[in-house]
């Protein structure tokens, strides 16, 4: 029977990342930006060396910070359309509300809270009530780490983690545990180029 996959994406981090590896500072905003789905499916296509069996897609879970409509009404509208986009493709979206430290006008920036911690949460609960065999997240936060060390030591023999990254001679970092062996896929341009979305959100 094919493993069941569930995909974790830290939707700012993997962005940032993607930025990191593969543009320039003054590239457009939207250069980084990818389809959930695919990653999703080009990440459950690739087999870890040496592991037996098949694997399906069974779930893409995108967490992501949502501008406050009151505050940043352009940028609420042009998330809900991504976020729309996202979930007509098939992803789950977990959204929480950005935090705008006062005075805010709109400086200094809004922070994005909470969001590592229901991705951690997710993957450690859903483990728990058997909902994926192998579990990908797609994140370098090493906030994230409790979580992973959790589900590698209580299911070491019924779930598999493992972690993906960009990759670039400029950005090489990814999410590890110490003394632990965690697969990583790591994704290069051409990858990026295969999961990309370019639409600008905001028009």
């Amino acid at each position: 029977m094919a493993k069941r996959v569930v995909v974790f994406i830290d939707e700012k981090n993997y962005y940032n990342g993607a930025r990191r590896a593969f543009f320039r500072p003054e590239d457009h905003f939207t250069c980084g930006n990818f389809d959930p789905i695919k990653l999703g499916q080009l990440l459950c296509s690739w087999l870890p060396r040496g592991a037996p069996g098949g694997r399906s897609l069974h779930q893409v879970r995108i967490y992501t910070g949502r501008p406050d409509a009151t505050r940043e009404p352009k940028g609420y509208a042009a998330h809900m359309k991504q976020c729309t986009v996202w979930e007509r493709g098939g992803a789950v979206v977990i959204a929480r509300t950005l935090r705008y430290p006062p005075p805010w006008a709109p400086s200094p920036k809004p922070q994005q809270k909470g969001v590592d911690v229901a991705l951690a949460v997710d993957l450690v609960a859903m483990a728990i009530d058997d909902e994926y065999d192998v579990g990908i997240v797609a994140s370098t936060d090493s906030d994230l780490r409790p979580a992973l060390e959790y589900v590698l030591r209580k299911f070491r023999d019924t779930r598999q983690v493992e972690v993906t990254s960009w990759r670039s001679d400029s950005h090489m970092s990814r999410l590890s545990v110490p003394g632990a062996l965690i697969w990583c896929h790591r994704l290069y341009r051409q990858h990026y180029d295969a999961v990309a979305d370019l639409t600008d959100y905001t028009r």
